[in-house]
């Protein structure tokens, strides 16, 4: 592997790669399709600095964050993370925005478990997309 390999792989996970939610019991695809920026990306990094911002507006005084806080900064950077989807409810397509990707990821912890953990995975997007 050389340099221009790594800078071409980071430009790539940009580009981000679908993911498909599953039934967390059964395991089978539910028909979610969200479009995730990989974890060497400049989007992830985005959201990391906005994390880590959004941390230190919430300190007290004394240097605590609240758990609150820190939950809802958390669930910022992962929804920063999601690029597009195709979702449906009621026969008609959600838009995508920062405020949908967070009523989806607020829905359920497997949804955000499973966006957390294919987000963080550099194997998934490694290769030619899907």
């Amino acid at each position: 592997m050389q340099l221009n390999d790594i800078l071409a792989d980071a430009q790539d996970q940009d580009r981000g790669r679908d993911f498909e939610l599953a039934d967390p019991v059964t395991g089978e695809l539910i028909g979610i399709t969200l479009r995730i920026a990989g974890p060497d990306s400049a989007t992830q990094h985005r959201a990391r600095l906005a994390l880590t911002d959004e941390m230190a507006e919430a300190m007290d005084e004394n240097g605590r964050v609240p758990a609150v806080a820190r939950e809802k900064a958390r669930l910022n950077s992962l929804a920063r993370c999601i690029l597009g989807w195709h979702i449906v409810e009621d026969g008609h397509p959600v838009p995508f925005n920062h405020t949908n990707a967070l009523r989806l990821l607020t829905s359920s912890m497997w949804v955000q478990q499973q966006v957390d953990s294919f987000a963080a995975n550099r194997a998934a997007f490694r290769g030619n997309p899907a």
